[in-house]
């Protein structure tokens, strides 16, 4: 379980909601980053190693996915519109960071994320710097219940990090000490 200090401020990672779901089932174990285009002139970096995870919709499509288990298509909830609610379902704490700039390296990598090799070559080749890709390898835990926010303009943009309103859950570190580890 994991614990904070009480000047903590909770931070959440902004990742497609079908990838929170695989990290949830276990069936994901890494993230895979390139970076937003609102990251900017230092492009995209593990700034936090505990933090929330933020499901988005963003240019979410089945196509950029692998199928599910059973060779079907995974399913997608309906994006929200501003002003619905979020659901935070899962926090996660980094056991590895670091760039990946070996291809090769990348594709062993395939085993342990549900991205098409399309996107990560896309992710990997993106921008005018040398290619590369940002790793993130988490210890993943499920909260005892969702911490449920009302969505704002501060949550949009194509950035992947966002600071949470604190003050809008009575009491994160009781939450966070019933978290339960996933795998």
């Amino acid at each position: 379980m994991p614990t904070v200090d009480s000047d903590w401020k909770p931070f959440a990672f902004k990742e497609w909601q079908v990838i929170c779901d695989a990290l949830e089932s276990g069936e994901q174990s890494i993230i895979l980053r390139k970076g937003g285009i609102s990251e900017g002139k230092l492009g995209f970096q593990w700034l936090h190693d505990r933090f929330f995870l933020f499901p988005t919709f963003f240019h979410e499509q089945v196509e950029q996915v692998t199928p599910d288990a059973a060779g079907q298509p995974r399913t997608f909830r309906p994006q929200r519109a501003g002003g619905e609610e979020i659901e935070i379902r899962l926090f996660a704490e980094t056991v590895e960071t670091r760039r990946l700039t070996d291809w090769e390296e990348i594709m062993a990598l395939a085993p342990e994320h549900i991205w098409t090799e399309q996107v990560i070559r896309e992710r990997y080749e993106w921008g005018d710097e040398e290619y590369g890709i940002s790793l993130a390898r988490l210890r993943v835990f499920r909260l005892p219940e969702p911490w449920v926010l009302k969505d704002r303009a501060g949550f949009g943009g194509c950035r992947s990090w966002i600071g949470l309103p604190a003050d809008e859950h009575p009491d994160l570190p009781a939450l966070l000490a019933e978290a339960q580890p996933i795998g």
